[in-house]
């Protein structure tokens, strides 16, 4: 039995930016922070679309967490896999036995320790918190990738993190150096 190959690059600490083309409505004007990629596929962050109805205290108070301490702030819908399932993505000031690296800069959090870092004040300085998350299994990402409605993007996570969601679409583009409004939903033919 062969073993499973490694990717040849991993893409962890990259950004899918959805183009106007995305096949799939789930991801339109998506921005996902890619936080693993390896040879059992890939898991990312949705970071452009706060919850409805739920904010960062109400969370924390449903997890009997003492928010009171804490600004309030939206909590992101990370995806549609897995949407009870709750994951911080943060600066890596504050890291727990439970954080993995995503690069130099920022780190995933699936433990409510770090949920409890935040309310008590002890935790990263920078941080959002999201449930659910984008999935891909072996090879999917790759063959998405080919074909049209991502686009690869580096990812500036302070940046992205003082923007409001809702800006973080254009934001990424703009980042990039691309205004997204020059961009065709539709291929043209020659």
């Amino acid at each position: 039995m062969n073993a499973p190959t490694q990717p040849k690059i991993s893409l962890a600490g990259k950004l899918l930016l959805a183009m106007p083309d995305m096949p799939d409505p789930r991801f339109e004007r998506s921005v996902i922070l890619l936080c693993v990629h390896d040879e059992g596929g890939a898991l990312g962050i949705a970071l452009h679309e706060p919850m409805t109805g739920i904010g960062l205290r109400e969370l924390l108070v449903s997890l009997d967490i003492d928010g009171s301490a804490v600004e309030d702030s939206s909590v992101l819908q990370g995806g549609p896999v897995e949407p009870r399932r709750g994951f911080v993505l943060h600066s890596r000031d504050w890291m727990s036995s439970d954080s993995h690296p995503i690069d130099d800069d920022i780190a995933l959090t699936g433990s409510m320790e770090v949920l409890n870092a935040i309310a008590s004040g002890g935790g990263p300085k920078s941080w959002l918190v999201t449930l659910g998350y984008a999935g891909w299994g072996a090879g999917q990402l790759e063959t998405e990738l080919a074909a049209p409605g991502w686009y690869l993007g580096k990812a500036e996570p302070h940046r992205l993190f003082s923007m409001a969601p809702e800006d973080r679409w254009t934001g990424a583009f703009a980042l990039e150096g691309i205004d997204p409004a020059m961009l065709t939903g539709s291929m043209g033919h020659a």
